[in-house]
């Protein structure tokens, strides 16, 4: 049924778009996944989510235990409503807990973004599990909490005085890196299944047809 919706509501989408649609959903991916942890900041939030699109990352977890997830329109340019946000924000818990408890239940490995005893170098690590990586908060970084609870840690090498990279920097280079080592994976470790493929694309179909909720309705009137 889901395809026959999917093929129903094609036939308001433009030829071109719908090539280029099916192009990047062969290349989507949840293998990897990026966690961000009580970003404050509309522009990096922003940035985060268009690198995450740009580079073919589908889930981007927002942990919401201080600060408000926001996006800035003019910073995302429309890629806020290609991936999927999954917020982490019930009250009266810890969500940094909530989030890595449901990613480690999915099989993934977090990995957290920050300096530690035990790190790996960007370029030395093995992308040969899923992996969630994880970023913090610009003034204060990743907390103790997402440092304890962390399964590895890597970092970026650094020759300069300063010693950090802004979050939308650092989340670029890690995520270009890293998903290059995926690709490098045969396909079927990484891409996603015919289900989920159906799902993602059924939703962006809906994203860019007008009234797409009246035409979806019209489909199930007429099945019966």
């Amino acid at each position: 049924m889901k395809q026959d919706l999917i093929n129903y509501l094609l036939q308001f989408v433009t030829e071109n778009k719908r090539e280029k649609m099916e192009e990047v959903l062969a290349t989507r991916t949840r293998f990897l996944t990026v966690v961000v942890e009580d970003i404050f900041q509309p522009h990096n939030a922003s940035a985060v989510v268009r690198t995450c699109d740009c580079f073919g990352i589908q889930d981007i977890h927002v942990i919401e235990n201080k600060n408000k997830y926001k996006v800035s329109a003019d910073v995302t340019l429309g890629s806020a409503q290609w991936v999927d946000i999954i917020k982490h924000k019930t009250k009266g818990i810890d969500n940094t807990l909530a989030c890595y408890r449901k990613l480690k239940e999915k099989g993934y490995k977090i990995i957290a973004t920050t300096p530690h005893t035990n790190d790996i170098a960007l370029d030395d690590f093995q992308m040969d599990a899923k992996t969630a990586l994880v970023f913090g908060s610009e003034q204060n970084g990743i907390s103790d909490i997402a440092k304890e609870h962390a399964d590895g840690f890597i970092k970026i090498p650094m020759v300069g005085f300063t010693e950090s990279l802004n979050i939308s920097v650092c989340a670029a280079i890690c995520i270009h890196q890293l998903t290059l080592k995926m690709r490098e994976l045969p396909s079927e470790v990484w891409q996603l299944s015919q289900e989920e493929k159906e799902t993602i694309y059924l939703k962006w179909i809906k994203g860019v047809v007008r009234k797409s909720d009246l035409l979806e309705k019209e489909f199930y009137k007429r099945c019966k």
